[in-house]
């Protein structure tokens, strides 16, 4: 069992210096825009609805839309490093909340430990040179040295990152649009039996894991100027912006292709279909950027969900439900650097078994756990749309009709449905047979047990740990915060707790 002791003092973090656009950058960039219009979007012209696709990628967003509208009415509440899973604690309990807890530790673990197998695949695919493992090695260390280092310097980098993997796809959408015109939006994505028709399932099955990581904009609550208002204002504008760029993006390349080809030819190029797209309609050095910018893209993606996870551990740590030490922040930089160093240490750990082994590092590794961390996130929104409708039932001064009552339900329904769909087309997600890939997914029940299992041996041995658990406590550390404030009669053993 993790040690429970009070960990070593630490130097409280400074005030947060974090934008609602700055934390809007770690949310975009972590859904990889480029990586997802390359990778996912052809799945889903291919095994979905063809010239349908981009409405699906509408309804996705819709969803996100009524989710978010719950999500930052509890962020206003609930200024938690913990995210989904303080959310769900607070509404549902202690016990769903210590298994979120551990869910939630799985799935962004899985999520960026993919990602940096990936990026080393398509680093060698396109660099060439040494073998995959190598970039994959220097992708870990450049991750672990931001991780290490102020949260703005992360930030810029990856607002960097992120506006120039979307202007490549406004190149490449312009192109489009000035050879074809009118016929770059062709009606027929929006007909009833194209958009509604055959593959609607596994359409909406691949629109949902592009989204994956927009949840992530109250991981960095604690660290905002303005945590109540910048939070809401960084969800709301991500999904916004990720919602139509996506959905505009995908019938764009519909209507280059042509909606009638579209399904063929995305099942003969898959993955090469933009970049093919991108040179026939602007040149052969443009696609050779674009594909250079996958690479950038996969790799603020990784470092956008090595910097939540990190956070996630450290809110385990300093709540007892993960080693205490985890709890550290650095005396200088103010960021969770050993939870930093030990997602980064994990990474290398799990990477470097496989390479031993010789499996493939994409479709072996990085695929599987991307799609396992997806899942378990999808698990973790639905868990907080109940949360949220629980938690303002009994805070009926909080409560509004839309953001706190049928927004979430609205959210919840269409997220119970995606599940279903997600699992259902889990072997297309994955694009493998193997069973040992398609039965990952039943590692997320096995880490809600772990941390109800995690929380009733807390119960019953640390009494003191388990009780500081105040559902709806917020955890920013500043002592002018009026949320601090009030936690100061909990005494010393939950101050040694918060950040």
């Amino acid at each position: 069992m993790p040690d429970s002791s009070t960990p070593p003092t630490e130097t409280p973090p400074a005030r947060g210096t974090l934008t609602a656009p700055r934390i809007t950058f770690f949310i975009i960039a972590a859904t990889a825009p480029l990586a997802a219009m390359v990778g996912s979007v052809p799945y889903g012209f291919a095994l979905g609805t063809g010239a349908g696709v981009p409405v699906a990628y509408l309804v996705a967003g819709l969803i996100m839309f009524c989710f978010v509208a719950g999500y930052a009415a509890m962020s206003r509440r609930i200024v938690n490093a913990g995210a989904l899973y303080a959310f769900i604690r607070a509404g549902l309990g202690r016990m769903p909340g210590a298994a979120a807890a551990y869910v939630a530790a799985l799935s962004y673990n899985a999520l960026t430990i993919g990602l940096f197998a990936a990026l080393g695949y398509f680093a060698h695919l396109v660099l060439g040179g040494p073998d995959w493992y190598w970039y994959t090695a220097l992708a870990i260390a450049c991750t672990a040295l931001l991780g290490r280092r102020q949260i703005d310097i992360s930030a810029r980098m990856l607002g960097v990152l992120m506006m120039a993997e979307i202007a490549i796809l406004v190149v490449m959408d312009t192109g489009i649009v000035a050879h074809k015109g009118v016929a770059a939006f062709p009606a027929v994505s929006f007909e009833p039996e194209v958009a509604l028709g055959a593959g609607l399932g596994a359409a909406l099955s691949f629109a949902f894991t592009s989204f994956a990581g927009i949840e992530s904009a109250a991981l960095y609550a604690e660290e905002a100027r303005d945590p109540r208002r910048s939070v809401a204002l960084a969800s709301y504008w991500a999904v916004g912006i990720v919602a139509l760029f996506y959905g505009l993006t995908s019938w764009i390349v519909v209507g280059g292709v042509g909606p009638d080809h579209v399904r063929t030819r995305a099942s003969e190029e898959l993955g090469d279909l933009v970049f093919h797209l991108t040179a026939q309609y602007t040149a052969e050095w443009v696609a050779g950027a674009m594909a250079l910018l996958m690479i950038t893209s996969v790799l603020a993606s990784a470092v956008a969900l090595h910097n939540a996870t990190s956070r996630y551990l450290h809110a385990l740590g300093r709540e007892g439900l993960l080693p205490r030490s985890l709890a550290a922040i650095h005396p200088r930089t103010h960021v969770p650097h050993r939870a930093s160093a030990v997602q980064s240490v994990l990474a290398a750990v799990v990477i470097g078994a496989f390479a031993v082994a010789g499996l493939h590092p994409y479709t072996t590794l990085g695929i599987s756990l991307i799609t396992l961390g997806t899942v378990g996130i999808m698990v973790l929104l639905l868990g907080t749309s109940v949360a949220v409708t629980v938690f303002f039932a009994r805070n009926p001064a909080g409560r509004h009709w839309w953001r706190t009552v049928l927004a979430p339900v609205l959210a919840l329904a269409g997220l119970s449905c995606a599940i279903v769909l997600v699992i259902v087309h889990y072997a297309e997600l994955t694009g493998t047979d193997s069973p040992v890939v398609n039965v990952l997914p039943v590692l997320l029940p096995v880490a809600a047990c772990a941390g109800v299992g995690r929380a009733l041996w807390l119960r019953a041995r640390r009494p003191e740990v388990y009780g500081a658990w105040a559902p709806g406590a917020s955890s920013r550390s500043d002592a002018s915060h009026p949320d601090r404030q009030e936690q100061q009669h909990e005494g010393s053993q939950e101050s040694s707790t918060s950040v």
